[in-house]
């Protein structure tokens, strides 16, 4: 659960929003009386199938991010510390690479990059 907040927060917030502005414009005096519940339902099922199918595809990348860097692959992650330069940094673990749960440190970087941003060369 823990991991599908961390990963889905955002889009959660986003599809949130998007509930009380159907449920504002499903209410209003010129829609008809049936669009309250056809409207939120199916807001609703479309916002929890795009959110479900999400997590399951960074989910799956994650893992296959994890099988390759634990059979010494290049994993190219996103580097948001220079926006200008290098955006990507590469991770290999013969390179004092190593992974602490979802995230990948090295001595040689201040922060973790997190698996959910890497994808394998």
């Amino acid at each position: 659960m823990q991991q599908f907040l961390t990963l889905e927060g955002g889009y959660l917030v986003m599809a949130f929003i998007i509930m009380l502005i159907t449920l504002f414009v499903t209410t209003r005096p010129f829609m008809a009386k049936s669009s309250l519940k056809k409207g939120t339902l199916s807001v609703f099922l479309i916002l929890s199938f795009f959110i479900a199918s999400h997590f399951y595809v960074t989910t799956s990348r994650m893992s296959e991010v994890k099988e390759a860097f634990e059979a010494d692959k290049i994993v190219i992650c996103e580097s948001r510390m220079q926006r200008k330069v290098a955006q990507s940094v590469i991770i290999q673990k013969s390179n004092n690479w190593v992974i602490n749960g979802d995230n990948f440190a090295s001595p040689n970087y201040i922060r973790e990059f997190h698996s959910a941003r890497c994808i394998i060369k």
